[in-house]
């Protein structure tokens, strides 16, 4: 089961959030105290313990509320991808005679082979394909959610789901678990999406305490700004007209801050603060902002130095090739029986990897 303190400072496990807690954490890993913890380049760590620290960062992040057991049976693939260069034999000549008579122009094929070959392994040992082992966790409806940016957090994303504010294809789903097919097409109910509400901003909790409430910021002005022109009785008087200037002008004087806008039509827009860092759309999604609406067009693949997995980790790093082989070890001992577990889309047997 999931840790209710996800983002504890001091573990500092990146989350796929939205949270300003969260990119503390994700800043600790990269520049701050813990930079070091997942350098194995210097470490008296043995072998088994390498692997072990690469699987809870990397679990960290992909997938923290799917349990580990379930995770190594239905979403752990049976192999990576294999992206080497295929040789192409050369066929028999028909005699010797053909042979002499072609041999410059054979030479010369030969080694345009030969660099083609070589350019094309080239290519092929630089692409992550270690990263393609969660390429599973990204169909979850739940995840694709987030990676739209139609949710803060896949937690807010899983509570929509349950509550019954997302539908799959044009009808009401609640499984979280469910893995999305090419052209699939998830709606979520703008109601539900949190910066979208008018509330978003009048309520600590949304976003954390890095944001104040309007009202508060507004009392706080006004103190100071009497406190200034207490011994002015000219400006004192300016103050109060100003004052029911801004009280007439409504509900749209009270919600303007630096990360709020208000359409034409009424509808509220709060970009939670620090945000800027996640807000990203994976090649293999189509997203229509104002229908609040995702197109699953594919599963995520890789190429030369470039994966459609996201991480926050090198997706050709250490971390996730040590990750691998953890799993890969013990992926033998988990899957006998298999017969008698329940998939997460309710299913029996038959996994869809093998």
């Amino acid at each position: 089961m999931r840790d209710k303190n996800v983002y504890n400072k001091i573990r500092a496990l990146p989350r796929m959030s939205w949270s300003p807690h969260n990119l503390y954490n994700l800043w600790q890993r990269t520049f701050g105290r813990l930079v070091e913890d997942a350098n194995f380049t210097k470490t008296n760590d043995g072998l088994f313990k390498q692997r072990w620290k690469a699987k809870r960062l990397i679990r960290g992040y992909h997938g923290d509320f799917v349990g580990e057991t379930k995770f190594k049976r239905w979403y752990l693939p049976a192999s990576l991808p294999d992206v080497r260069a295929r040789r192409k034999h050369a066929t028999p000549s028909a005699s010797k005679q053909a042979l002499i008579a072609n041999s410059v122009q054979r030479t010369r094929d030969i080694e345009k082979e030969q660099a083609e070959r070589a350019k094309e392994e080239e290519e092929a040992g630089n692409t992550p394909v270690g990263s393609l082992f969660l390429s599973e966790l990204e169909r979850r409806l739940d995840v694709v959610i987030f990676r739209s940016c139609l949710a803060h957090s896949v937690y807010q994303a899983r509570h929509m789901i349950i509550r019954g504010g997302v539908k799959l294809n044009g009808r009401e789903h609640i499984n979280p678990n469910t893995r999305m097919n090419p052209g699939d097409m998830v709606t979520v109910d703008p109601s539900r999406i949190i910066f979208l509400q008018t509330s978003a901003l009048l309520n600590n909790r949304t976003y954390g305490s890095v944001m104040t409430r309007p009202k508060d910021e507004a009392n706080a002005a006004g103190q100071g700004r009497d406190d200034h022109d207490a011994g002015f009785s000219d400006r004192g008087q300016k103050q109060s007209d100003f004052q029911q200037k801004s009280r007439s002008r409504g509900r749209k004087a009270r919600l303007t801050t630096p990360c709020s806008i208000e359409a034409h039509n009424g509808s509220v827009f709060h970009l939670p603060p620090y945000a800027s860092p996640f807000l990203f759309i994976p090649a293999y999604l189509e997203v229509n902002f104002p229908t609040c609406s995702a197109v699953y067009i594919r599963h995520p693949t890789a190429r030369s130095g470039y994966s459609e997995v996201p991480t926050p980790y090198d997706a050709d790093g250490e971390l996730i090739r040590l990750a691998w082989e953890w799993y890969s070890r013990i992926r033998p001992r988990m899957r006998r029986k298999r017969d008698l577990w329940m998939s997460p889309n309710q299913t029996y047997g038959q996994w869809p990897m093998l």
